[in-house]
């Protein structure tokens, strides 16, 4: 069928070949694996550490940002083989492009948006709320502001707007100011757990797995899929309780497939985005297990705060000064997120413009920045609008079946393209394939089903759109509909 027709890997890299449409190579293995760390490493350790500890796994909580790390490795595997095989933008959507064909590469990439530009917007606000908590420590109150009833964010969409010029004006810049707030976040995290070390009470290890406790089963469309399927209740504590917790603080990995997307401006891709992958996500593994055994080293697991919990631990301890200082890593991380995350967005819609199934106007790169600015611009309003007018509490898990259904793509293609071009010069294998990508794929797909039902009919809602979209409008304008053989057809821009 021709909506399976797929793209094969010379056809993509020559496509990156084309003078409007060729993005610079200004990457290290250095810059890669900063971008994952400035995207992974977000509110996530200052607040789901303790969180997940208090009401989940207790002090074992280390065990699940263990596991979860290991789930998220099985599928970094898996990137790293295709990133290094295909250096191409587009992360999922180009690898299922060349296993998969033109119609899952087009899901695929309608899912990236979904979670990219919704997962931008909700950090968007996140930043605002620290921002808006360090102002009011130092007497300063924002004014609020309506418009036709409906309160704005303003802080939201500025930082978005800031962010959105950084993109523009090239990825070498974006990649030094990461850099710089990387390094600030992390300082406060090394700190965190160096000062933390001296305020650890060694009984509050003990237990280190309590006793299962059965928690309220959720009703209705918020109750987790898996309890609506098969009648499994959620368990607090105790082992079931430790994979229970490793299904929550999973998201606070979200992020390192986000590199991938940077293939195709890396000087060296077959060497570095390995490298960059995993990594990132290796440094951020272990910081997330050294946070967690600190912080409930410092207090009682069933004592920790539900919103700020590190912080609140040292405030416990007396040393009301490191609470402020993570306040300030927040927002350095918050920041970091939020222009990765758009990064990413734009070099996925880059790559669908490229290929037709979108405006391919959109593609054109800006000939002095090397920087698709257009679609750069189009998606920092989008993520300005969704920031400053909407609310996103009840959709961000949307974010999360996103994300793990790229994962499940990624770890079976790797399979398929080992069947169908073995003959490809792959700088990284993932190993023991098919054993490690069906692994990948299981759990994944297990995290999934632990989302409420109501997240899945929304995914499932976006997906219909797509479909629609893809048809009325993708199908037609396609450039690979148009190739004879090797040569394809010079389309109008």
């Amino acid at each position: 069928m021709e909506i399976f027709r797929t793209k094969t890997v010379e056809q993509s890299i020559r496509d990156t070949e084309e003078p409007e449409h060729q993005l610079k190579r200004r990457l290290s293995a250095v810059d890669l694996t900063v971008f994952g760390i400035g995207v992974i490493v977000g509110t996530g350790i200052f607040v789901l550490t303790g969180r997940v500890a208090r009401d989940t796994a207790g002090p074992a909580v280390a065990l699940s940002f263990i596991i979860a790390g290991i789930v998220c490795g099985l599928a970094a595997l898996c990137y790293a083989e295709f990133a290094s095989t295909i250096p191409v933008a587009g992360s999922a959507y180009t690898f299922a492009f060349a296993t998969l064909g033109e119609f899952p590469a087009w899901i695929i990439g309608w899912d990236l948006m979904l979670e990219m530009a919704l997962a931008g917007a909700v950090v968007a606000v996140g930043w605002s709320g620290y921002f808006n908590s360090l102002l009011n420590t130092i007497g300063v109150n924002l004014p609020k502001f309506e418009v036709l009833g409906v309160e704005v964010n303003y802080p939201a969409m500025a930082i978005v707007a800031i962010l959105t010029v950084v993109l523009t004006l090239g990825i070498k810049l974006s990649s030094r100011v990461n850099l710089t707030i990387v390094v600030i976040k992390v300082a406060v995290i090394i700190l965190v757990i160096i000062a933390g070390l001296f305020f650890i009470n060694p009984t509050h290890y003990t237990p280190f797995i309590p006793s299962p406790e059965p928690t309220a089963a959720v009703q209705g469309l918020d109750a987790p899929l898996i309890q609506a399927l098969f009648g499994i209740t959620p368990v607090a504590y105790g082992v079931l309780g430790i994979f229970s917790a490793a299904a929550i603080v999973f998201f606070a990995f979200i992020g390192f497939d986000i590199v991938a997307t940077a293939a195709e401006e890396t000087i060296n891709p077959q060497r570095d985005l390995p490298r960059g992958i995993i990594g990132s996500l290796a440094i951020c593994t272990f910081l997330y297990v050294a946070v967690s055994l600190v912080v409930v080293g410092m207090q009682p697991y069933k004592q920790l705060s539900e919103d700020a919990p590190l912080a609140d631990a040292f405030r416990a301890v007396g040393q009301p000064w490191i609470a402020s200082l993570i306040s300030i890593g927040a927002i350095a991380g918050l920041t970091t997120v939020v222009m990765i995350l758009m990064l990413g967005q734009t070099r996925v819609l880059f790559a669908m413009c490229r290929d037709g199934l979108l405006p391919r106007v959109l593609s054109k790169v800006h000939p002095k920045y090397g920087t698709p600015a257009r679609i750069t611009v189009v998606v920092g309003l989008v993520t300005m609008l969704l920031s400053g007018v909407v609310s996103l509490s009840e959709l961000a898990e949307l974010v999360n079946i996103g994300t793990l259904f790229a994962f499940v793509v990624v770890s079976a293609g790797v399979v398929i393209l080992r069947k169908t071009h073995p003959e490809l010069h792959r700088a990284f294998r993932t190993p023991l394939v098919p054993v490690l990508p069906i692994l990948s794929v299981l759990a994944c797909l297990y995290l999934m089903m632990n989302l409420p039902v109501i997240t899945w009919l929304r995914f499932f809602l976006w997906m219909i759109i797509g479909v629609a979209v893809y048809f009325c409008y993708g199908y037609w304008h396609s450039r690979v509909r148009g190739w004879r053989g090797s040569a394809p057809k010079q389309p109008s821009v």
